[in-house]
């Protein structure tokens, strides 16, 4: 009973190959929540993969009904060995986006695990099939060689993230007292470097929407009308021109944080952050230009234009539209003002003269974003637990640069919060080609079973 006999039990899932039949398993339930037909596979997801193996693993566990009326299905599960024991609170997502089959390069599909070399592909073997089998599966390895855990664990499984955690948060205000934990401690996002476990607390916040130029009823004929009616696409292209300069850089003062701290940008200072060999590089002369790209991506706002349209792109003609919109995105750290993002927006728009262009973000996903103090207790744990598996320091990151419903745990269930991520960069999350590599999910298991023994055994746990 030691922690290497741990360690050595979670590197024999992997190495005999069990990892690989679970994670394939996984990745056969179409789970897409984007897509209403799927919402079956929801449920089934959630009552033939995960509540069978975690009621062997000693949870009882009870799946709920979204309280969001149309809403993805919940599981919720504990396992307590004892009340004076700490608790640690976990969670996964099994949903996924879109599968977009026949994207995929020949040979994959989305939804069948594809082993290349290192590589195993599927949709949602990244985000977050994988991350979750992989914890749910150390914590099955300590179990085995301890025969106890030493501490409690709650877990909640949702199938909604991609759709932005409906209900999430209205289910934890209605459970709060079933959900009390001493930390979150989850996994989702990417490492910073394949090689190098990765830690962060919090993740940036972001808000999409749409601007819209709507001026008349169908399209007229360039030749006829040209010259004499507005063309919506150059007023929309204008008017996106003055929400950044051509850099990028952020021109909307309230959209410019003041978060970025001495301390923040101590803790950021020396990470990695590149594309490596898989991934696209990085642009030197794009974002704002006196902060490093670390600093950019997780301690600043970035706005995107996701997709534009008017007329019709696959078909041209010559005619001038009478529409055209472009989705629109704003990441954001803590320290920016989630109420003030859009009425600031529409302010500037209006001050620069596009009175004209709408703003629409009814129905659009809204994440609010967070952030743990890097000199947490439990950030300090973690950090040494990880460290002392893999051999060196895992890199530390304030807050993802992505988004992820945080807030749920850390301002409703009062956690403070810790994620593990298991995947890596150049992952093709949300796009065609998604893949898991298998060298980040091996040690990823090593790293959770020593992290998890280290709980267990209780010596510098906080209080």
């Amino acid at each position: 009973m030691t922690r290497d006999a741990a360690i050595a039990a979670a590197t024999a899932y992997f190495d005999d190959g069990r990892f690989q039949s679970d994670l394939a398993a996984l990745v056969a339930y179409p789970t897409e929540s984007q897509n209403p037909d799927a919402a079956p596979e929801l449920r089934r997801y959630l009552d033939e993969a995960m509540l069978p193996r975690l009621t062997a693993l000693g949870f009882a566990c009870e799946i709920f009904d979204n309280p969001v009326p149309g809403g993805a299905p919940l599981l919720v599960g504990e396992r307590i060995e004892d009340a004076g024991l700490p608790t640690i609170l976990t969670y996964g997502h099994g949903d996924t986006v879109r599968g977009q089959e026949g994207m995929w390069r020949d040979g994959l599909h989305p939804f069948t695990l594809t082993e290349d070399g290192e590589r195993l592909y599927g949709r949602g073997a990244a985000d977050n099939k994988c991350q979750h089998l992989i914890n749910i599966a150390a914590l099955e390895q300590v179990l085995s060689v301890r025969g106890r855990l030493g501490f409690n664990v709650r877990i909640v499984l949702e199938m909604a993230e991609e759709t932005g955690s409906t209900g999430l948060g209205a289910f934890f205000r209605q459970n709060r007292d079933r959900l009390t934990a001493d930390v979150l401690i989850a996994s989702d996002g990417p490492r910073l470097q394949p090689d190098t476990p990765t830690m962060f607390m919090g993740s940036r916040g972001g808000i999409n929407f749409d601007l819209v130029v709507d001026l008349r009823d169908g399209a007229h004929h360039s030749g006829n009308w040209g010259g004499l009616l507005a063309d919506p696409a150059m007023i929309l292209a204008q008017a996106l021109s003055v929400i950044t300069d051509k850099r990028g850089l952020l021109q909307i003062p309230e959209w410019r944080p003041d978060s970025l701290t001495p301390a923040v940008r101590a803790a950021l200072d020396g990470l990695p952050i590149e594309g490596g060999p898989d991934g696209p590089q990085i642009d030197p002369d794009w974002g704002e230009e006196s902060l490093t790209p670390a600093e950019r991506a997780y301690g600043w706002n970035s706005f995107a234009i996701l997709a534009m349209k008017s007329g019709v792109p696959e078909a041209p003609v010559n005619a001038i539209s009478a529409h055209a919109r472009a989705t629109c995105q704003l990441r954001f750290v803590v320290g920016t003002d989630p109420e003030a993002i859009l009425p600031s927006l529409r302010r500037h728009l209006d001050a620069h003269g596009f009175e004209c262009v709408k703003i629409d973000a009814e129905g659009q996903i809204h994440f609010p974003a967070t952030r743990l103090d890097p000199g947490h207790p439990w950030v300090r744990f973690v950090r040494g637990s990880l460290e002392r598996t893999a051999g060196k320091p895992p890199h530390v990151l304030p807050n993802l640069a992505g988004s992820l419903p945080n807030d749920t745990f850390a301002d409703i269930l009062g956690l403070p919060t810790v994620w593990v991520p298991h995947s890596y960069r150049g992952c093709s999350q949300h796009a065609p080609d998604e893949h898991v590599l298998k060298p980040v999910c091996r040690d990823a298991l090593r790293v959770m079973a020593g992290l998890f023994w280290d709980i267990g055994e209780g010596q510098g746990v906080p209080g």
